[in-house]
C-alpha cells in the first residue's frame, strides 16, 4: 500500500465542537469513502480528558473503530489526566505515542492535526 492511501489524524483539542464537527467527522468520511485506506486516529493530550469524560463522544468513537479505524491514545497523556482506564474500556490502544507518531512522520504517513 503506497503511503498516500494512508492517514493519521491528531486529534488534540479538548473543545467538543471541534471534536464532533471536524475530526471525528472526517476520519469517518476519510475512511467510508475510501479517500484513504489506512486511516488511524491518536487521542492525545487534552483531548484523552475530554474522550474519557464524553459518553457522545465515546459513541462515536465505538462507530469509528467499527468501520476500522485503529484508535491510538498517548498513555503518558491519559495518566497525567487519570483516564487511562476509561480509554482502555473504550477498546483504544493506550500507549507512549512518541515513538509511533515519529514513525508515522518518517513513513510517510499523510499527518491531519486538530
Amino acid at each position: 500500500m503506497e503511503n498516500r492511501e494512508k492517514l493519521v489524524v491528531l486529534w488534540t483539542s479538548a473543545d467538543k465542537e471541534v471534536a464532533e464537527k471536524v475530526v471525528l467527522m472526517y476520519c469517518q468520511g476519510a475512511k467510508m469513502k475510501n479517500w484513504f485506506q489506512e486511516v488511524v486516529l491518536v487521542v492525545w493530550g487534552p483531548s484523552t480528558k475530554l474522550l474519557a469524560s464524553d459518553s457522545t463522544l465515546q459513541d462515536k468513537i465505538k462507530g469509528l473503530k467499527e468501520i476500522g479505524i485503529r484508535v491510538q491514545a498517548c498513555s503518558v497523556c491519559a495518566g497525567d489526566y487519570g483516564v487511562v482506564d476509561e480509554l482502555e474500556k473504550l477498546g483504544l490502544e493506550v500507549i507512549p505515542m512518541g515513538e509511533p507518531l515519529t514513525n508515522y512522520l518518517k513513513d510517510d504517513w499523510k499527518v491531519l492535526s486538530f
